[in-house]
């Protein structure tokens, strides 16, 4: 239930047992775990820019919590732990649901602020690479533009060499009022639209807790808004883009 989830929100299996002490063999204490599950991670490259070489985008976990220094398994691991020249065993999982369009010559939206710009990367660096002719629009956001601002460089060249079409941005702390991705989608709502009716593909990727459905409910009132529809015709229209591929997410 809710109370529960706040509970557990931030606390892991050691803090528990710091709280709520109880005496058990290793053996048994082992039998209640779950094994730990593998972390995956957005490849952030394109191999036509990249030969042999794969990048990723980790935010590394770290956090207070009862006095307490709780760090991210497998970002910690590879911020702190693992150095030039280690080797770390990993595997490549395909994401069907996830994928530029077939058409090289489609527009393509890509919502992903934080490091859910990762898989955006390596799209704009495979479509730069291959020459293709369809148009490319990212809305990045994060905290800080000072700060924050992942591929700031990368981003700016695409724009000057014109593999990024349009690039909106919403660095949520640098003003009093908090500006969001979705935010910005709002506000470019009308040239959005238009690129949907003319085929653009929808792309989301990044915190499936909130922003996801931030990022869906903005659409829906792009679409209503600026195509004269009702809400119910609104999200028709949406869960037409889903069915037909023209809307997808890789949110977790």
């Amino acid at each position: 239930n809710a109370a529960l989830k706040q509970f557990l929100w931030g606390r892991n299996v050691a803090d528990l047992l710091r709280e709520f002490p109880a005496a058990m063999s290793e053996a048994t204490l082992l039998s209640f775990l779950r094994k730990m599950p593998p972390r995956l991670y957005s490849i952030a490259s394109s191999l036509d820019a990249h030969p042999d070489e794969v990048h990723l985008t980790v935010a590394a976990v770290r956090y207070q919590h009862d006095g307490r220094l709780h760090l991210g398994a497998a970002s910690t691991f590879l911020a702190d732990r693992v150095a030039s020249g280690e080797t770390v065993p990993i595997f490549v999982e395909r994401n069907e649901y996830f994928k530029l369009p077939e058409d090289d010559s489609s527009d393509i939206i890509m919502v992903g602020p934080g490091t859910g710009v990762a898989p955006f990367r390596a799209f704009v660096e495979h479509r730069a690479a291959v020459g293709t002719g369809g148009k490319n629009w990212l809305f990045f956001g994060d905290q800080r533009y000072t700060y924050d601002f992942l591929y700031q460089l990368e981003w700016q060249e695409h724009l000057k060499n014109g593999a990024l079409t349009k690039l909106d941005l919403a660095f949520s702390r640098d003003q009093p009022e908090k500006v969001y991705v979705q935010d910005k989608m709002i506000e470019n709502g009308r040239e959005l639209y238009a690129w949907l009716e003319e085929g653009a593909h929808f792309y989301v990727c990044g915190d499936a807790g909130r922003m996801a459905a931030d990022v869906n409910e903005a659409l829906i009132s792009v679409v209503k808004n600026h195509g004269a529809k009702s809400r119910e015709e609104a999200e028709a229209y949406v869960e037409e883009l889903k069915k037909t591929k023209r809307y997808q997410r890789d949110v977790y």
